[in-house]
């Protein structure tokens, strides 16, 4: 085992930080899952099962549910598994806790609201003696918690750090991709959200595979203008955390984002379960920075007009298919 990362920190027991925590351990590290109820934690440390947000997945043996942000204290690495815009502060609160220069990564898809940063942006105003990271790619929790085939990139600044984590956080099913293009990866993963609610509107209104298809490709043409102007290297926005986490979540209700458009298609209403799709609360904001910077996203306009109610679906749609014909871009 690598003593430069024996002991990771996930903080946030929701499913995908469940699932991180175990795919970490199957890497052979200590782990440490901190959740703010600590009624929740204790009964996991109990019964070894995350019922509320994974049922039926065991924890591993070497997962240490925890209530305390304390017990990140003496963690080498901290994976920040928390919605993107419960980020800033829930990492002002991990804050204190921490050894200076160790590294946080979070993995949030999206840019916070008010602010229009990034991620890592986030990180390093609200963490500020920690290296931020981020890892992001085409990931469903409950897949990485059956020991399912997976595939996502972990970015840093410090390629080498990347390299490194990659390599104690890996397994024969958790496979993970290094890389420095920290923009690249973010930008990927919170644009693509967007992008799925139109993809679930074009299923909830049964308009066809071909319509899917061409919503994921110029999709990603959208993806790929907004990437560039702020900064992403092509190869990242091809990659797994660009286009491929994209085909994932324009293609499945199991994406959160894909079934909140899904149910919107077709009743025009949100889903009744209440899960937070994080593409609603990144819509307003990357659509906001796309105007700044003069980038042309229709559709991730049109998926902001809808949300905001400003347009209802069949205006949005139709305006979509009155642009004029132009050359593919």
């Amino acid at each position: 085992m690598s003593a430069r990362f024996r002991r990771i920190g996930v903080v946030g027991a929701g499913a995908w930080g469940t699932a991180l925590a175990n795919a970490a351990a199957r890497a052979g590290r200590e782990v440490v899952l901190w959740g703010r109820d600590r009624g929740a934690m204790e009964a996991m440390a109990r019964n070894r099962h995350n019922e509320t947000h994974l049922p039926g997945v065991e924890l591993a043996a070497s997962v240490a549910p925890q209530a305390s942000l304390h017990a990140m204290a003496d963690c080498d690495a901290v994976l920040l598994v928390v919605p993107a815009q419960a980020s800033r502060e829930v990492a002002s609160a991990l804050a204190p806790h921490l050894k200076g220069g160790t590294p946080v990564i979070t993995c949030a898809k999206g840019i916070e609201r008010g602010t229009s940063l990034f991620m890592t942006q986030v990180l390093a105003e609200a963490c500020p003696r920690a290296v931020a990271g981020i890892l992001s790619g085409p990931s469903f929790a409950a897949d990485v918690a059956a020991g399912l085939p997976t595939a996502v990139t972990l970015a840093a600044e410090d390629f080498d750090l990347a390299e490194a984590l990659c390599a104690a956080l890996g397994s024969p099913s958790f496979r993970l991709y290094h890389s420095d293009d920290v923009r690249g990866v973010e930008i990927g993963g919170a644009a693509k959200n967007v992008l799925a609610i139109a993809a679930g509107i074009v299923g909830g209104r049964e308009l066809g595979a071909s319509a899917a298809a061409a919503l994921i490709a110029r999709g990603f043409a959208e993806l790929s203008r907004f990437g560039r102007a702020f900064g992403a290297r092509p190869e990242t926005l091809t990659g797994l955390s660009g286009l491929g986490d994209l085909i994932l979540t324009c293609s499945t209700p199991q994406s959160r984002n894909y079934a909140l458009g899904l149910s919107l298609g077709r009743t025009n209403e949100f889903p009744p379960n209440g899960k937070l799709a994080e593409g609603a609360l990144t819509a307003s904001v990357l659509v906001a920075m796309a105007e700044r910077a003069g980038i042309d996203m229709p559709i991730a306009r049109a998926v902001e007009a809808v949300l905001s109610g400003r347009e209802d679906i069949e205006q949005a749609i139709g305006s979509l298919l009155a642009r004029p014909q132009k050359a593919e871009t």
